[in-house]
């Protein structure tokens, strides 16, 4: 009767060890970490489209610098609030435009018959090197050529370099040229607008004083209320980031 109890116990205990979960290896939960930062990199990557993809601190640009900064101001704000929500229009405005670039490219990509493979080549993360360039004075002459003489980046700032990587791809596909004479076609380099002060110059100021004297009352009442909130909107977004 002894005997047959002992064997019950150790059958009960095995079973309960054969129950209990296993631990994860620290080397598999380490490994499923790093693909889970990697992954949320590229939805970074892929969402700022970063016109410096090698620069991680995102400090080198004007342009990235201002939108790291408004999305590191927004992490320190809270959420829903009015200060959160202007923060994340003007995220969302400077991402737009950088989207809007983008569109243009894979139109014209599209265009030209890259239907399918237009994503993957306009895909540019930080894994990219410089050195992988295999045509990069060319590739920079492109660039510029169509910073000066289309409207494809919409900006008088330098063009992002993310596209160097794009038009070296071009370039081995022997698309580049084409792609440039289509950057010309539908989007023309804009003509700057003739000077104002220089079209009318004796006119102007008598003009502005005019309408001034012509507001009505109710209308300087309305001025000076836009006055006063666009001083509590600054007071306000001031105090927020604190």
């Amino acid at each position: 009767m002894g005997a047959s109890l002992g064997r019950l116990v150790r059958f009960c205990c095995c079973c309960c060890e054969d129950n209990e979960p296993e631990e994860k290896s620290p080397i598999l939960s380490e490994t499923l970490q790093y693909f889970d930062r990697e992954a949320k990199r590229r939805r970074a990557e892929e969402t700022n489209l970063w016109s410096e993809p090698l620069d991680k601190s995102h400090m080198e640009r004007d342009d990235d610098r201002n939108l790291y900064n408004l999305l590191q101001r927004r992490a320190k704000t809270r959420r829903g609030s009015q200060g959160y929500r202007r923060l994340s229009i003007d995220i969302h405005g400077k991402r737009q435009v950088r989207r809007d670039v983008k569109e243009r490219w894979k139109m014209i990509l599209e265009n030209l018959g890259f239907h399918a493979e237009a994503e993957s080549l306009l895909a540019v993360s930080s894994n990219c090197s410089y050195a992988s360039l295999r045509h990069p004075a060319a590739t920079r002459a492109l660039l510029n050529t169509l910073h000066h003489q289309t409207s494809v980046f919409d900006s008088k700032d330098a063009p992002p370099e993310r596209y160097l990587f794009v038009l070296d791809r071009l370039l081995i596909l022997d698309a580049a040229e084409d792609f440039v004479g289509k950057a010309r076609l539908y989007y023309p380099k804009e003509e700057s607008p003739q000077d104002e002060g220089e079209a009318e110059p004796e006119n102007t100021t008598p003009i502005l004083v005019a309408q001034t004297n012509q507001l009505t009352p109710g209308e300087e009442e309305e001025e000076l209320e836009g006055g006063s909130v666009e001083m509590d909107d600054d007071v306000f977004m001031s105090n927020s980031l604190e």
